[in-house]
Parts: C-alpha cells; structure tokens; sequence
C-alpha cells in the first residue's frame, strides 16, 4: 500500500495482479512524509537497488492514547497501522476522512482463474507442492479473494475510483500515471516473475470443474469485469 500526500493518492495493493511491480515503480515519487509499507524482503532489495524509499510511516504512534492501546487486532504485528494489502475498509478507518475523500484511489485486478494459478505456484515450494486441484479445493481461494475483492469493496459497494486490470498493463498504470500527474511514465520492475512455471493459457491448465469451482468464489468479479472460465 501507498499513500502519497504529494500527488494525493492510495494504491490498494491486490495480490497477484502484478501489484508488488506497481508499487515498486511508485516509489520513484514517494516523499518523506508518505505511507509506504514493508513488501517481502526479496522484493525490498529490488526496492533498494533502484535507489527508492522504502518502508516508512505504517507503523502506529507510539502514544497512550493511540489505537494501538485500545485492544482493536490489527493484521501483522501489533504496532503495523497499515500493511502490505490492507483493505480499504481500514484504510479509510485510519487516515483523515478528507484524505479518503479527495484522494484518487485506485487498485488492480485480474482474472480470477489466472490469479489462483499465479498463487497457486507462488504460494508453496516447488518439493512441497500440493497438487492444483487440491489447492482448489482448499481455503486458499478464500484468502485470496480477501486480498482482492474484499480489498476494494465495503459492504459490497466498490470505493476506490479506479480499478486497473492486468490484462491491461500496457495502458492503464499510464492513465492512472496522467491522472495524478506523475511526472513520468511507470517502469515496472519484473517482481515475483520467476514462481510460476506453467504459463499456458488457464483453460489448457484448469478442467472445466476446476474452473467451475473458481467461478463459483469469484462470481462477483467475474460480474463486474465480464470476465469467462
């Protein structure tokens, strides 16, 4: 998740929609006082190697009186105020109302079948490797629409004002880029590129009950964003 007072923005980070390379190419115009928060460590030394900022301002202040002394749990550790892929229901808990309000807002989605592959070869070692069919019927589809669906949504109604999708990356990050007014284009950085091995098309890797199955989790995305399994 970004949160940048400069160009006066929140990116939703939802997973496996290439939003790890989204948020690294963000970096380039986060100044001090924006919200940036931690990403996994193989991914903080792409970060690093491109000279951007890293984790900054996510953590809860450290006062009596702050959230973090009321009992409320939070995802992470305890003293994390935003995280890696935190909703857009407690993003707008926790930040000015007027900064919710007049913020662009905006995320990235994907094909559902195209997701639960991705996470599917992400997700597990290679010598540890459930088969798909078993992570189908798993609740890892669950915890993947919680960063997804659920992530842009409250009480079912979509909040953030645009929603990028995957299968357009050549052209929406630059729309999005001349919305805010970022000075330059965004350069993606290859992250997490290198789990999945399979990358035929998902309806020569997933039998039409697996993509039943998929369907039947994702059927709100699916409505929205006209997607087929």
């Amino acid at each position: 998740m970004i949160l940048s007072h400069r160009y006066r923005f929140i990116f939703l980070k939802t997973g496996k929609t290439a939003g790890t390379s989204i948020e690294i190419a963000l970096n380039e115009y986060c100044g001090a006082e924006d919200i940036i928060t931690p990403i996994k460590p193989e991914d903080e030394l792409i970060r690093r190697s491109l000279g951007f900022r890293g984790p900054q301002n996510y953590l809860e202040p450290d006062t009596p009186t702050g959230v973090a002394g009321t009992g409320q749990p939070w995802a992470g550790t305890p003293n994390r105020r935003f995280y890696n892929h935190i909703p857009a229901i407690q993003i707008k808990a926790r930040v000015d109302a007027s900064v919710w309000s007049g913020y662009y807002k905006f995320c990235f989605e994907r094909h559902p079948c195209e997701r639960v592959i991705s996470h599917y070869f992400s997700h597990y070692p290679r010598e540890h490797r459930p088969t798909l069919s078993e992570f189908i019927d798993s609740n890892a589809m669950q915890r993947l629409k919680r960063t997804g669906y659920d992530a842009y949504t409250i009480d079912d109604e979509v909040v953030v004002d645009k929603i990028g999708l995957y299968e357009s990356l050549e052209t929406d990050p630059e729309e999005f880029r001349v919305r805010v007014g970022l000075p330059q284009p965004l350069s993606l950085p290859r992250a997490k590129a290198s789990f999945r091995t399979d990358h035929r098309h998902f309806r020569e890797i997933l039998s039409p009950e697996e993509r039943a199955k998929i369907a039947r989790v994702f059927a709100q995305e699916i409505a929205l964003f006209g997607y087929e399994c």
